[in-house]
């Protein structure tokens, strides 16, 4: 097929939605991408830390770069089932290690990450893979709302506080698994869902969106260090957080639903590819993907600053 014919098709698979996000686009997309990339043992050496590893997307994550040759740190909050899906993974031979930490406290986010530095004075790959639907207004203990604080919050302070360890890496890359539900919501102006009826759909979609955006922020601040950074998101993926959150969603779409591998490829991609893709953007399925549909949308320069702001100082960033 030529090149011109399977890029117009992969574009109307992707607006399409149902194509480009159910498993048919994941199997009509890889059968043209390069055998064994990324390459077996591309990761020898190298050490990854997954947030949100006990199942799903981040279990699958992880696997994949332990079978690539990584050694791999299950950031979990339950260290029970950290345990079990570290049993799942050993049999690819690489090292893999538990550690937990509750994404949602920054107290526990210091404390896990002092550690993590304490027996990794270097960190090549940091997938901020850990999430949250709550049905209702939830506060944290720094009285940050809930999905705010798991998706964006605590991963910034997990990442800025890790920022010694990644720098020393030559290659280090930062992945934010996002996903296919930014689309539904622009940039919020109440980062912390306080006016308005709460939903936990948006709430999880509007964090998703600045997870995308502040990807840019990242990027410009650690280009200094050689941090590369990427923001992903997986498709629609059979897993437990959706089954148990969106069970309407999951009865009727079911047999189109992606295995959770196939949703973790391009996270995985992101970390093992070489050379190294670009630094800033929001992939789907291997390919940078637009930030909105529509040509004439775009994040708003000063609405983005005031997120970011508020959030980097939430998250306790220096020089934010």
């Amino acid at each position: 097929m030529p090149i011109d014919l399977r890029s117009a098709l992969d574009v109307v698979a992707d607006r399409s939605v149902l194509i480009g996000y159910s498993k048919l686009g994941y199997r009509l997309r890889s059968r043209t991408w390069p055998a064994g990339d990324p390459a077996p043992g591309s990761l020898a050496g190298r050490t990854a830390v997954v947030t949100g590893a006990s199942s799903g997307l981040g279990q699958a994550t992880a696997e994949r770069l332990a079978a690539l040759g990584a050694r791999v740190v299950l950031l979990v909050r339950n260290e029970e089932r950290g345990n079990q899906a570290r049993d799942a993974i050993r049999p690819t031979g690489s090292t893999v290690d538990v550690e937990r930490c509750d994404l949602a406290d920054l107290s526990d986010v210091d404390r896990c990450a002092t550690r993590l530095l304490s027996r990794f004075p270097t960190l090549d790959v940091l997938v901020h893979n850990a999430g949250v639907l709550p049905a209702e207004r939830t506060e944290t203990a720094q009285g940050h709302e809930l999905t705010l604080a798991t998706h964006v919050l605590g991963p910034l302070r997990l990442t800025e506080r890790l920022r010694p360890a990644l720098a020393a890496s030559p290659d280090a890359r930062v992945i934010w698994m996002s996903s296919g539900g930014m689309y539904t919501q622009p940039l919020p102006e109440d980062v912390e869902y306080r006016d308005g009826r709460y939903r936990g759909a948006a709430a999880y979609s509007r964090t998703k969106r600045l997870q995308v955006a502040f990807a840019g922020v990242l990027a410009r601040r650690f280009a200094d260090d050689g941090i590369g950074v990427h923001a992903v998101h997986p498709g629609w993926a059979d897993t437990p957080g959706v089954a148990s959150s969106l069970p309407g969603f999951h009865r009727v779409l079911g047999p189109l639903l992606r295995t959770p591998e196939e949703g973790a490829d391009t996270a995985v991609w992101l970390a093992a590819t070489s050379p190294a893709p670009e630094s800033g953007r929001f992939s789907h399925d291997r390919r940078p993907r637009p930030v909105y549909y529509l040509p004439w949308q775009h994040d708003d320069p000063d609405r983005l600053r005031r997120a970011w702001d508020y959030c980097a100082t939430a998250a306790g960033l220096a020089g934010s």
